[in-house]
């Protein structure tokens, strides 16, 4: 027979609170946490909470999936990878963007820190990465060579990043963001 749990036998004794290692971590300002660890474990925890988050999700929506985490430059990736994954992409990525932005937050509520997590499924961040890659590049050669601004069709914040770095490296452009979400769009633009 197993011993009794303190609470029946002490009335008065507190039990601890099960989350509380993870609470503690979250009390020091962000600032604090990054300098005092370098930045890199605070990303590694990041990836670690949004890992745990996605698979419980893909247990509840039943759908097969591994999840792979990685820490690029300043931020935490996550990808899920295999199986049936177009549901969690979504038309246009929507989907995803959804997903994004709630693991975020799940990681921000365990951390204490705003998170910059970026999530990937079954590779449809990478490729939109080429397929942008591609088209800024043909947009920043026709501008370059037209001397005419070009407006980009509406993208989300990575993708208009993406183009943004990609004009940032071909002489005689540059380029700027117009509009409000969801209508924010890249402008590609001669330099005078």
């Amino acid at each position: 027979m197993s011993a009794p749990h303190p609470s029946a036998t002490d009335p008065d004794t507190e039990l601890p609170d099960p989350g509380a290692a993870d609470a503690d971590a979250s009390i020091e300002p962000a600032d604090t946490q990054e300098r005092s660890s370098g930045g890199d474990d605070l990303l590694v925890r990041e990836g670690d909470v949004a890992g745990d988050y996605l698979e419980r999700l893909l247990d509840i929506l039943d759908v097969d999936g591994d999840i792979d985490l990685d820490v690029e430059g300043d931020r935490a990736s996550v990808a899920i990878v295999g199986g049936q994954l177009d549901d969690l992409i979504g038309g246009d990525g929507a989907v995803l963007e959804a997903l994004q932005e709630l693991t975020r937050l799940a990681v921000a509520q365990s951390t204490g820190v705003r998170s910059r997590l970026m999530l990937d499924i079954g590779g449809y961040r990478a490729k939109r990465r080429a397929d942008l890659t591609s088209l800024a590049a043909d947009t920043a050669g026709r501008v370059a060579q037209s001397g005419q601004p070009e407006r980009m069709a509406p993208m989300n914040p990575f993708e208009r990043k993406v183009v943004h770095d990609v004009v940032a490296g071909v002489a005689g452009v540059h380029s700027e963001s117009e509009g409000e979400e969801p209508n924010r769009r890249v402008v590609v633009l001669p330099d005078r």
